[in-house]
């Protein structure tokens, strides 16, 4: 037997809408028993044995996904996991980097990533520093997928000249570089001081056109080299400007969404206080 919310609201509830439970109409508290595992219970309304009986069929329909509300970010982890199931645990360090480590007995490869490690194991992802949530997890189970065996080259170019990025220029423009360049305009030091703070190499030696020019190494088979100019006051006024590039190599280790988040999760460890 399997209740949808329409029998829900028409076997089960009085279709009073009197609003004892909290929602404006009975059908959209049918609603959310049925796809969210909302209690029957909260309508006071039912009886005991009714409650007993259905709730029983409603939490082992909701058990198994029937008619529950979808959740992006799971259905994206599920699909991503699936992708990397093939993958043989050995094979990583090669392939990404890191090293194979017991954690909490059982084989990982422990992955350096950002300014921390996550373990990889048969069972899931886990950080040092606490859960990570579902699209990181996504974005980690892509890399495993898709990560090839180049390394870097050295080589860097432009988010433009990467291929099939026509599209995302605009989302790399507003998402990326805007926030950093209206983040640390006038504030180049506080800038050097937070790339830092998250292992970041400081290359504007090598950069002398640059008034900053930092390598992040988020993954260690993915270098991305981000270069600052600062706003200029006086006749030839020029605003702050941020390019990015990419080693060669990167889509041999990641696809572009994966790049985008990567960047997003980059901007987010550089502006958050």
């Amino acid at each position: 037997m399997k209740l949808s919310p329409i029998d829900v609201y028409r076997d089960i509830l009085p279709k009073t809408n009197c609003r004892d439970c909290g929602e404006l109409t009975c059908l959209a508290f049918a609603v959310k028993v049925v796809s969210e595992n909302f209690p029957l219970s909260k309508c006071p309304h039912i009886s005991k044995d009714s409650i007993e009986k259905y709730e029983k069929i409603l939490k082992e329909q909701h058990s198994k996904g029937i008619f529950a509300k979808k959740d992006p970010a799971k259905e994206a982890l599920i699909w991503a996991k699936q992708r990397a199931a093939s993958t043989d645990l050995m094979d990583l360090p090669q392939r990404i980097g890191g090293v194979i480590v017991d954690y909490n007995g059982q084989r990982a490869l422990k992955l350096p990533y950002f300014n921390s490690y996550v373990y990889i194991t048969e069972n899931g992802i886990f950080s040092e520093l606490g859960e990570l949530e579902h699209y990181e997890q996504v974005f980690l189970y892509n890399h495993i997928a898709q990560g090839g065996k180049k390394d870097p080259t050295g080589k860097f170019v432009p988010f433009h000249e990467l291929p099939n990025t026509v599209s995302k220029i605009k989302s790399l423009e507003k998402h990326i570089k805007r926030p950093l360049e209206n983040t640390f305009k006038r504030k180049v030091q506080e800038l050097k001081t937070r790339a830092l703070n998250i292992g970041a190499l400081d290359l504007s030696s090598d950069y002398p056109t640059a008034d900053l020019a930092l390598l992040f190494k988020p993954l260690p088979k993915v270098p991305v080299l981000l270069l600052f100019w600062d706003e200029e006051k006086g006749e030839e006024e020029m605003p702050a400007q941020v390019n990015i590039l990419f080693d060669e190599t990167i889509i041999d280790h990641l696809d572009i969404e994966s790049i985008l988040f990567l960047l997003e999760k980059l901007v987010n460890l550089l502006t958050s206080e």
